[in-house]
């Protein structure tokens, strides 16, 4: 029974290796806050970004999906349209690094597999979970940068779509824009960690939370057998 037991294994774990498709490379971009300080333009990119990605493609249809993302981000009230933004007068950057997890949809098959000579290329959308480290501060009554807390954390939601197509059999090429909407208003300074200090220092709209985004590109180069594609 154990011999039996051990050759199934090896068997199921030799036909997940032929089954499986994988895609490793980079992200090169830039990134924008949306929130109570700077710009309040949706997609302004000032900031650089860079990060690695990973796919395993279950189908040319979907793919799971992971990646790490590193920028600071910026918002300078003296960029905004908003007036009273720019007499205020207030400005931050915050370095981030977001790991990311989830599912991307292509709505054309994407079958890198399929050897008809010709590129292929798909929109696609991208979303599952976020979780990102930032540091934590307030302005006080000087209107100065406060630091409470290095290295908080927080989930967020990420939203991309994007469009991706094949250079070689091997590379692939993708452009995508992805907002992300987090579950704190802490980012910009807007809100003190510390509940006390909330009622003096905090300003802003504090029933919305603060997003940011990213927007650039991806080069992956595939590797790994042929996959069966199997349902899932």
């Amino acid at each position: 029974m154990r011999y039996l037991t051990i050759l199934l294994m090896t068997l199921v774990i030799n036909q997940l290796t032929y089954s499986q498709t994988h895609e490793i490379g980079g992200f090169i971009g830039a990134s924008n806050f949306i929130g109570d300080v700077g710009s309040s333009k949706y997609i302004s990119p000032n900031q650089p970004a860079f990060g690695a990605i990973y796919k395993w493609n279950r189908s040319p249809r979907h793919s799971f999906r992971f990646s790490a993302v590193i920028t600071d981000l910026e918002g300078v009230d003296a960029k905004s349209d908003d007036p009273r933004r720019k007499q205020r007068g207030y400005s931050f950057t915050n370095e981030l690094l977001e790991l990311s997890l989830g599912i991307e949809f292509n709505f054309l098959e994407f079958d890198l597999h399929e050897d008809d000579g010709r590129s292929k290329s798909s929109p696609f959308i991208y979303s599952g979970v976020s979780y990102f480290r930032y540091d934590n501060y307030y302005y006080n009554a000087a209107g100065l940068r406060t630091f409470e807390k290095a290295n908080s954390y927080a989930f967020a939601i990420p939203i991309v779509i994007g469009y991706k197509t094949t250079f070689t059999d091997k590379i692939i090429a993708a452009m995508e824009i992805g907002a992300r909407y987090t579950f704190t208003d802490e980012i910009d300074g807007s809100v003190p960690n510390d509940q006390a200090l909330v009622s003096s220092f905090a300003f802003g709209n504090v029933n919305n939370n603060d997003w940011y985004v990213f927007t650039g590109l991806t080069l992956t180069v595939t590797f790994g057998r042929k996959p069966c594609f199997c349902v899932f």
